[in-house]
């Protein structure tokens, strides 16, 4: 059976789709609700159709799941960020939960695995670290502030994110009556005019150091209202308990002159204070500047990283590769309980950072590459292989290079798409005993497993944790242990 635009359907929704879409049948044909969830009686209108399946929108509710709960977010159907905030958060978990184990049993065809229940947090409001509110025109010329609606750039005005640290509502008030006040505009996507693009505000949860960044469309701003803002910005807020000039630590311009939907641009200016904030992860010191990659959730990052530690089972005598290192986040976690550690990152800034981070914790057993790992790593094995070998080498380099050559544990963090195929045939020639895969999509993560276990690689472990609670995103770290040969 098939349906068309405006037919009207009464159906149970039974799963959630990778957007946060309710999924359900009627008369097997499937049709995909926003702001629905599992266990909803729903009576929806199709709006679009297709042959084997379709989009249909939430008309009313006939009876609700036992999962579903009163958003707190007041604009959470609207915005685009938090696509399951309508349901329990311990809902939220056992949903992410099965995700993933179904992901790793489809696509990955593994079995045989320990698997454990999603580790959530104590609060899941108010853990992002980061938030960047686009800045705009509303229809009465006023200046909105927000989140972009789901899949379009209209701004939905909304200053206080419930995920978000409470203290942006305060500084987003003061930015926009300094706009007001001196006539500054916002920009505009259609004409290219306008100042002032996006508020980036990041937070040190562990320091209490604030950075304020306004990304502005140009590569200049005039010394009186550079002066005025820093003013405004370290003055008292009359609308909070908190007195900014104690929190905020860095306030400063971004420079984003491009007709892009790229949020920052490349070049900053430190308007007042330090051109960066710090923050810790554990007890190690990260300085986090406006262009840094830092996990927006360092409390549940900090139980990530200390799963990965625990899967990588080291004494204080190995070598480890961490590929797709970023800042050396998880490098620097490791270098404390490892004799050396290498880690590869294509971003070069981001390479950079993660030398200075470790310099500022006195770590110095790790050693960083710029490039892509799928380029880097193979083409080090080469030389570790030939420097091995080289007579005329010292036998401490000689033995290093052995060390490098066959590694005893691997880390990976790759971005949503997974591994390469060839960097994964790269790691199987180093026949290291441990692979320890943090993985921010379960799906890439289940195909890259099933192509380790073709390798001679089993997945034994695998633990998901809830970083972003309220969506649909979860992180998971698998233990990958080499396979001895059968005796006969």
């Amino acid at each position: 059976m098939s349906f068309k635009k405006d037919d009207k359907v009464t159906f149970v929704i039974e799963d959630i789709g990778t957007g946060g879409e309710g999924i359900g049948k009627v008369d097997g044909y499937t049709l995909f609700v926003k702001d629905a969830i599992i266990g909803d009686k729903i009576e929806a209108k199709v709006i679009k159709a297709k042959k084997n399946y379709g989009y249909a929108r939430l008309e009313k509710i006939i009876e609700a799941s036992p999962d579903r709960v009163t958003p707190v977010c007041p604009v959470a159907r609207q915005c685009g960020g938090c696509q399951i905030q309508q349901m329990s958060y311990q809902a939220q978990l056992k949903f992410k939960e099965k995700l993933v184990d179904d992901n790793l049993k489809r696509i990955g065809k593994i079995e045989g695995y320990e698997y454990f229940p999603a580790i959530g947090m104590e609060e899941p409001y108010r853990y992002r670290n980061k938030a960047q509110y686009p800045v705009g025109t509303a229809k009465d010329g006023s200046i909105v502030m927000g989140f972009y609606a789901g899949r379009t750039h209209s701004i939905i005005s909304c200053t206080d994110c419930k995920i978000g640290a409470v203290e942006n509502q305060y500084i987003l008030a003061v930015i926009k009556s300094w706009m007001e006040l001196n006539g500054v505009a916002p920009y505009d996507e259609q004409t290219g005019k306008g100042l002032v693009r996006h508020v980036l505000i990041r937070t040190g949860f562990h320091t209490d150091e604030i950075m304020v960044c306004l990304v502005i469309n140009g590569t200049k701003m005039s010394d009186k209202l550079k002066e005025s803002l820093v003013g405004r910005l370290t003055e008292v807020s009359l609308d909070s308990d908190i007195s900014t000039d104690k929190c905020i630590k860095s306030i400063m311009l971004n420079y984003n002159t491009e007709n892009t939907n790229v949020i920052l641009g490349r070049q900053c200016e430190t308007l007042w204070g330090k051109n960066y904030i710090e923050d810790y992860i554990g007890d190690i010191k990260y300085q986090i500047s406006p262009l840094s990659f830092f996990q927006v959730n360092p409390r549940q990052t900090e139980k990530l990283y200390g799963k990965a530690l625990e899967y990588a089972g080291l004494t204080g005598n190995e070598t480890v590769w961490d590929l797709y290192c970023g800042i050396g986040t998880i490098s620097l976690f490791l270098a404390k309980n490892a004799r050396k550690v290498y880690g590869v990152e294509i971003v070069p800034q981001a390479i950079e950072d993660a030398k200075n981070n470790a310099a500022i914790n006195g770590i110095d057993n790790a050693e960083f590459f710029v490039g892509k790992a799928e380029e880097v790593v193979p083409h080090f094995y080469e030389e570790m292989v030939r420097l091995a070998a080289d007579t005329s080498a010292t036998e401490a380099q000689r033995e290093e290079a052995r060390k490098s050559i066959t590694p005893d544990v691997v880390v990976v963090d790759p971005p949503r798409k997974g591994c390469d195929e060839s960097l994964l045939d790269t790691i199987v020639k180093m026949s290291p005993e441990r692979i320890v895969y943090v993985s921010c999509d379960s799906a890439t993560l289940a195909r890259d497993l099933g192509l380790l276990a073709d390798k001679g690689y089993k997945t034994v472990k695998v633990q998901p944790v809830d970083q972003f609670s309220h969506t649909v995103h979860v992180e998971s770290v698998a233990l990958i242990l080499k396979e001895q040969p059968a005796i006969d």
